[in-house]
């Protein structure tokens, strides 16, 4: 399929969606909040791809949301009862936080490649995936504060997950920039790159690395450190046996060690489709 707001194509079992509205600084529009989650939750589906890479084109990452979104809202959003009204707003910022959470909740790692300045809902989307990379020339900002709002798309509740929750505080109350290296030491991204071309040369080896494991025991992996996350140590532990005892099966490690026998690349049986129930 074809979109307005990003490229994506995928070869070899890895997907690659950029951004391509450089004029905008790939800011988000109206049409963008339609056609990424699709995209993403359409990559799922299929299983065609067993991982992502997110990368943009020009001289920022995005600069979050359009402008457009703010200057020309819809005009139900201030009008009629306040209950009425209230509620639909609640139900909008849903619908926006749901684009980003599709990152965590596919089966697939997602791996983001950032150049440039990652603003506002930039950020957003950039802390509900997997791994992060940047440019030297990189930053990252909460940048609703200085326009006089609360970031509500999930960085708040992502980043002190993250980073230090003291340095993810004064991020968010100040809107200051994180640089690259700051970004680097603070943990919050895997590695910083000289120029785009050398960092999507770096991931894209990454990803390649994914694409060669075993699909079930990579989605496993992501399962189950999302999952820890938000559990006690515990309640991990205990999904995590009751996880290995279904899902654990020797298929592929047997396929792995016939592999190393021979000196060959393993061949794995991809993950499978993800059909509407009772269809043929």
């Amino acid at each position: 399929m074809s979109y307005q707001t990003f490229d994506l194509m995928v070869n070899e079992k890895i997907a690659h969606l950029q951004l391509n509205r450089p004029e905008a600084y790939n800011s988000m529009s109206r049409e963008f909040w339609r056609e990424f989650p699709d995209a993403i939750r359409a990559l799922d589906t299929t299983a065609e791809a067993r991982v992502l890479v997110i990368s943009s084109t020009g001289k920022h990452f995005c600069a979050g949301m359009d402008l457009a979104v703010f200057t020309q809202p819809d005009p139900d959003m201030f009008q009629g009862e306040a209950g009425r009204r209230a509620e639909g707003m609640r139900r909008l910022v849903q619908q926006l936080q749901a684009c980003f959470s599709v990152l965590e909740e596919v089966r697939m790692p997602v791996l983001i490649a950032v150049q440039g300045g990652c603003i506002g809902g930039a950020l957003d989307l950039v802390c509900a995936s997997d791994m992060r990379y940047c440019t030297q020339d990189a930053f990252f900002t909460v940048k609703e504060t200085e326009l006089g709002m609360t970031a509500d798309l999930g960085t708040l509740q992502r980043l002190p997950q993250l980073i230090a929750p003291g340095l993810a505080r004064e991020l968010a109350y100040t809107g200051r920039k994180m640089l690259a290296a700051e970004a680097l030491t603070s943990g919050f991204v895997n590695e910083v790159f000289d120029d785009p071309d050398q960092m999507l040369t770096g991931v894209m080896q990454i990803a390649e690395l994914i694409s060669q494991r075993s699909p079930l025991a990579v989605t496993g992996c992501k399962q189950m450190i999302n999952y820890a996350r938000d559990h006690s140590t515990a309640d991990s532990l205990s999904y995590m046996a009751t996880w290995q005892a279904g899902m654990f099966q020797p298929a592929d490690m047997m396929q792995t060690f016939a592999a190393k026998m021979s000196g060959k690349q393993p061949d794995f049986e991809g993950l499978r489709p993800i059909k509407a129930a009772f269809t043929e």
